[in-house]
């Protein structure tokens, strides 16, 4: 079973790392992976797809618990949640029953063209992989000359969010008191 991880990162350099390295240690291919901005300060949220069972995932999830710089995991696959990929596409459209026929075909999927070309046009769409894949298959006749895709990102329904604690470095500190030039410091 596919298994969608929303991991709550401190934004640091070399958490990604830290948080792929333990995938590979693991033996767990990450079949897709997100990572950006949240709506807390200095907090990034990843998003990770892998193939795992369910005592698997529970031990990904602990391991997870065990980085430093991990916030919180929140195993999003069994409750309802809403999945969204991204992706752009280059086409070549050599005639102009060529270029009509991708335009058709970019309509029926609500998709968008982004840029025309003499000879191709660059198609964004979003949606669910499924919904991709399909537009992947009807455009490929006509030569899909590049194709770039985001990874899943996913969002749980409804009112309930994860509550992401703040990250060390944000945290109030106690004050230190003030440095005193009478004070000898040295011991």
């Amino acid at each position: 079973m596919r298994h969608t991880f929303a991991i709550y990162v401190e934004d640091k350099p070399g958490v990604l790392n830290r948080i792929a390295s333990l995938f590979r240690r693991r033996a767990f291919n990450i079949e897709s992976l997100t990572v950006g901005h949240t709506e807390t300060e200095g907090v990034s949220r990843m998003t990770v797809l892998v193939e795992s069972d369910a005592h698997g995932a529970r031990r990904l999830e602990a391991n997870l618990y065990k980085l430093v710089n991990v916030l919180r995991v929140h195993d999003i696959t069994p409750v309802p949640a809403v999945y969204r990929e991204l992706a752009m596409v280059k086409v070549a459209t050599k005639t102009p029953d060529t270029r009509s026929h991708v335009m058709q075909l970019v309509d029926v999927f609500r998709a968008r063209v982004v840029d025309v070309a003499p000879d191709s046009v660059i198609i964004e769409t979003t949606g669910t992989e499924e919904k991709i894949n399909r537009l992947m298959e009807v455009l490929r006749p006509y030569g899909i000359l590049e194709l770039v895709r985001t990874g899943r990102v996913g969002m749980v329904r409804g009112s309930e969010s994860v509550v992401v604690p703040q990250p060390e470095s944000s945290r109030p500190t106690r004050s230190t008191p003030a440095k005193d030039d009478n004070i000898s410091y040295s011991v």
